[in-house]
């Protein structure tokens, strides 16, 4: 499947909202990553996306219709020279390889284009695919913190990967 990255559009709205509304995505996210997933938060991520010059995130498109979505995410003060990688993808993209397409992309377009020396991707212990995916992508395991993420009741270990310049 041939995909590509571009920025969001205001007229990428409702697939935005029909992909992101799953728990299934949801709950390897953040909770600023909302379930259920609204119109309303759709709105809010897709001008975040345009306005927030510390945060670099693109749509993962297919045939120019986004299927997910992939960003960077600068860090500040001691860890300016870091970005934060983040990604997901629509569910019934899972497992075509899409994901370890599109993450060299951004880790290029981040060392070519800003100023760091680092991109890390925190990721919980039970998501295994997105493991196997980071690793495939040549990004190593740093760190392993148990039980430090709480996400719908239940502690989850924490792994930081990581791939330099």
């Amino acid at each position: 499947m041939l995909v590509n990255l571009r920025p969001w559009k205001t007229e990428d709205l409702d697939e935005l909202v029909t992909l992101a509304n799953n728990k299934n995505i949801a709950k390897f996210m953040a909770d600023v990553f909302p379930h259920p997933y609204t119109v309303e938060n759709g709105r809010t991520f897709i001008n975040f996306t345009k306005c927030n010059p510390g945060s670099k995130i693109f749509a993962i498109v297919h045939n120019d219709k986004p299927i997910g979505s992939i960003g960077l995410h600068l860090q500040t003060d001691i860890l300016r020279k870091n970005a934060e990688l983040g990604y997901w993808l629509g569910e019934k993209y899972w497992n075509k390889g899409i994901i370890t397409k599109v993450i060299p992309k951004m880790v290029e377009f981040g060392f070519n284009n800003l100023d760091i020396v680092r991109i890390f991707a925190r990721i919980y212990g039970t998501n295994i695919a997105s493991q196997k995916a980071i690793e495939k992508c040549g990004f190593k395991l740093e760190g392993q913190f148990e039980k430090t993420l709480f996400k719908n009741n239940e502690y989850l270990d924490e792994l930081i990967y990581a791939i330099r310049k």
